[in-house]
């Protein structure tokens, strides 16, 4: 914001306040944007190292629990053909190189937006490059924002700027675009409810192996107790939790490693040959419709892959890529493989695979630890939906939450009472109400496939028009995983009635949410823009955290004084240089070198010499009593000004909130005002108001009732 006046002295000549320009650290960020180093560009080794073995904790305790349930999901029915396992484990390894691995941590990581991962930073991201936000970026303290600069001609920048054109030009586009982003960010939300219950559930299954007499309703209620437990301790945030995880999930990657590998070989090398592809083929070939349908249990080897791109601010790509490539990768590769080698000879245990191929000495430690790592799974998912709905609430898509930073170290890790509350309460529901992971695993696949195809939309777009990539690159990731991804997801919509329907119920509901609030939040923002003499423009990334009260107050009083400083500042300098230019002249007459501001000075030194009936000094002498006694002025003013600001601090800050009720228009259609009166109202009415948002005691609070007719 600039401090300036439109009013300028009758002579033309400029004043204090014309000169002095303050400029907030937004206005300077703003700047900078274009040119700002990634999250985590900076750390060293040590740090990153560190960063690795909390992400181990915290992102990847679902993809590292997966093999808990991958087959028993797969061969439902059982095992018909032993030879299937080479099939299916090459689907699983080839899936896991191919997806997590090459698209996620090698390419997608690096489509963060200043270090944040996830659907909205992509949508921001793109933002930023295109107009394709529907609150429009053409005014000129956002055209700074804007990190889009022409390069040299040619034939990526061309298409480059065909896609920019196509995609400012339409508005289909940029609804498409802004619909592709609430529903991914939703998905992502419901793996968050999905993870903790089957991740949790499986693991508590294992005590029926040792205690048959154990009922399903009992472990049901185990596990509702454990989740209870998880969803209770996620206030510590994700610091704390990170460290506390990290050694435990560390500890379950060398066990099933370890046993894996015990696995191969003592019942079956040979399985090794599903490295070669050509099994994946034959699976096919052997079983039609049924190995196509097997994809829905498949693709659970591979669920919170999203979770390493949604955290990716609470930690940074390199950590990720190290931790994947040096822990999780080798891991769950050995006990893929170790228990392909044990259900070559026990087919008939494929139902509970895992507990059933541990070493008899091994079982009650194996046990407790997939437990712990089950728990930690839901982390992953946790943590992430925390950082979206962070996101999409700056950026005006989710009504206001309680946002809690809980690092000093890191800006991205955060934690948010009322979602964990909600996800807590959907996920004891539908542990209660599925009671098994067969039918939580059909809602899985969903969300899981889902969010992975708009990602891949959406990176095509980054490829096009950010990263300008060869056409020739883009091509093989659109066929490749365009087609992988329609696949996988077509195989688990054909279990929609099996509870492929809850994840669409929860998105859903999400999504119009999301979108009634944008909506309106744009409308409002149109109306404020037609019908407001002024503005104020305060911009928050989705990463800024917005300040609370006693920081803005803080912050206010800081600028208020500097403010006072600088002003007399320029004042005495203004004064002296006058002083100097009329000493420089050689006569008793003021006359300065040059017309300016700093006339209006050396006018009110004369005039009050003159009216004190002094006689005229020599200039030299009059210059050093005068800067004296200004100076001294000065002094005082300064210090009285901070006084009473002191003073008046002193006696409370009272803050004025705009109360504005939305209204739709008379002649609105009928939808418009279903939406905007009752829909919007209803969330207003229902979520965090302003006060509480920015943490502002009752008594500090004036609001000023408004109607807004959209």
């Amino acid at each position: 914001m600039a401090l300036e006046t439109d009013k300028q002295d009758p002579t033309g000549k400029k004043g204090v306040s014309e000169i002095l320009q303050r400029h907030d650290s937004l206005y300077g960020d703003a700047e900078k944007v274009s040119s700002a180093h990634h999250h985590g560009s900076q750390d060293n080794w040590i740090r990153t190292l560190r960063l690795a073995f909390q992400c181990i904790g915290v992102i990847y305790g679902d993809i590292g629990t997966s093999p808990l349930y991958v087959y028993a999901s797969t061969f439902s029915s059982g095992i018909s053909n032993v030879d299937d396992l080479y099939g299916v484990l090459s689907l699983i390894l080839y899936s896991i190189i191919l997806l997590p691995m090459i698209k996620y941590v090698f390419i997608v990581l690096y489509a963060n937006d200043n270090g944040d991962g996830g659907t909205f930073a992509l949508y921001s991201l793109i933002s930023r490059y295109a107009k394709v936000s529907l609150i429009p970026n053409q005014q000129a303290e956002d055209a700074m924002v804007s990190s889009y600069c022409l390069d040299t001609v040619s034939a990526p920048m061309r298409r480059a700027q065909w896609m920019k054109r196509s995609l400012e030009n339409s508005k289909v586009a940029k609804v498409a675009i802004f619909l592709l982003t609430i529903l991914g960010t939703s998905m992502v939300i419901s793996d968050g409810v999905l993870t903790p219950a089957i991740s949790v559930l499986s693991a508590v299954s294992g005590l029926q192996e040792k205690a048959p007499q154990l009922k399903q309703g009992q472990v049901v209620l185990i596990s509702v107790f454990i989740l209870v437990v998880l969803f209770s301790v996620q206030r510590f945030g994700t610091d704390r939790v990170g460290y506390s995880f990290a050694p435990i999930i560390l500890l379950w990657f060398l066990c099933i490693g370890g046993i894996g590998f015990y696995n191969l070989i003592k019942y079956d090398v040979g399985v090794l040959r599903a490295f070669y592809p050509k099994y994946i083929v034959d699976y096919f070939k052997r079983n039609g419709k049924d190995a196509w349908i097997s994809l829905g249990g498949i693709l659970l080897c591979f669920t919170g892959t999203e979770a390493m791109f949604a955290d990716l601010g609470h930690f940074n790509v390199r950590a990720v890529q190290i931790s994947f490539s040096f822990a999780l990768f080798p891991a769950v590769s050995l006990a893929y493989i170790g228990q392909a080698a044990f259900l070559r000879k026990h087919p008939e245990h494929v139902l509970d695979t895992f507990y059933r191929s541990i070493p008899g000495p091994l079982f009650w430690p194996t046990f407790i630890i997939a437990v712990a790592a089950a728990i930690i799974a839901s982390q992953a998912m946790i943590s992430g939906a925390f950082s979206i709905i962070q996101q999409s609430q700056t950026l005006g898509c989710f009504p206001r939450v309680k946002v809690l930073h809980t690092s000093k170290l890191y800006e991205g890790q955060v934690y948010i009472p009322e979602v964990n509350f909600v996800l807590g309460l959907l996920c004891v529901i539908i542990t209660l109400a599925f009671q098994t992971t067969t039918d939580i695993g059909h809602a899985y696949g969903i969300c899981v496939t889902s969010v992975m195809i708009i990602t891949t939309i959406l990176m095509i777009i980054v490829m096009l028009l950010i990263w300008r990539v060869s056409i020739w690159l883009i091509m093989p990731f659109c066929l490749v995983y365009g087609i992988v991804e329609f696949v996988y997801l077509s195989s688990v919509l054909y279990k929609f009635t099996e509870g492929g329907y809850l994840p669409i119920v929860i998105a859903t509901i999400l999504v119009i949410i999301m979108g009634v609030w944008h909506y309106v939040h744009v409308k409002k923002y149109w109306y404020e823009l037609e019908h407001i003499m002024f503005r104020c423009v305060a911009r928050y990334g989705y990463s800024d955290k917005v300040e609370g009260a006693k920081e803005f107050a803080a912050s206010l009083i800081e600028g208020l004084q500097s403010y006072i400083e600088e002003g007399h500042f320029i004042t005495d300098m203004q004064i002296q240089e006058t002083e100097s230019q009329t000493a420089s002249t050689g006569d008793g007459n003021a006359r300065p070198r040059k017309a300016g501001s700093s006339t209006v000075y050396i006018e009110e030194v004369l005039t009050t010499s003159e009216t004190t009936g002094l006689t005229q000094p020599r200039i030299s002498s009059y210059s050093a009593h005068s800067s004296g006694r200004i100076s001294e002025e000065q002094t005082r003013t300064i210090a009285e000004e901070k006084e009473f600001i002191q003073r008046e601090l002193q006696k409370g800050v009272v803050y004025i909130l705009g109360e504005t009720e939305i209204k739709a228009g008379p002649n609105s259609s009928f939808v418009k005002k279903v939406v905007v009166n009752y829909m919007y109202s209803f969330l207003r009415k229902n979520f965090r108001q302003g006060e509480k948002a920015f943490a502002i005691p009752r008594q500090q609070v004036l609001k000023v009732g408004m109607v807004y007719e959209i």
